[in-house]
């Protein structure tokens, strides 16, 4: 390997390692956090485990509960090429989070119905029931803005894609 090469592969190392700090602190467990920033700043589109292994100098165990995280989380797809045996790890970068957050919208509901429930359950007029009543009305409000959200991102995202 090349000193430019090495030197790269350094330099996204440390961002792997700042990217997964910042994922940690919005809740991604740290493993998961660190196969999703590698896959996002390496230059391959998929990987064996084997693969994610060497590059993070983590044990078998650790990427395996990452990529089931991941994939379960839908940042990650499972694929195998035919004649293969190993599953390889594919970051679908066509649209990686949009089809996330769309996800997401659904969840919002569920909150909205359940803090509904919370509402009457505590009472309108008490202090607690008033926090549920406007985290009701923010979850129903998000549901209800985050697919026109999403809209505007696909337009603005074919728009100007072509430029990154």
């Amino acid at each position: 390997m090349t000193q430019e090469a090495t030197d790269r592969r350094e330099d996204v190392l440390r961002f792997v390692e700042r990217f997964a700090l910042v994922m940690r602190q919005s809740g991604i467990p740290p493993m998961p956090a660190r196969v999703l920033a590698f896959a996002l700043a390496d230059d391959a589109d998929r990987y064996t485990a084997a693969d994610l292994q060497e590059a993070l100098g983590v044990s078998a165990a650790a990427v395996s509960g990452a990529v089931r995280f991941l994939v379960q989380a839908r940042l990650l797809r499972r694929d195998r090429e035919p004649g293969t045996r190993s599953d390889l790890y594919v970051v679908d970068d066509a649209d990686l989070w949009s089809p996330i957050f769309a996800g997401e919208v659904e969840q919002l509901g569920v909150w909205a119905d359940v803090v509904a429930e919370g509402v009457e359950a505590v009472g309108a007029d008490t202090p607690g029931g008033r926090r549920l009543r406007e985290s009701q009305e923010f979850f129903a409000y998000m549901r209800g803005e985050l697919p026109r959200l999403l809209e505007g991102w696909r337009a603005h995202r074919e728009a100007h894609r072509h430029e990154w």
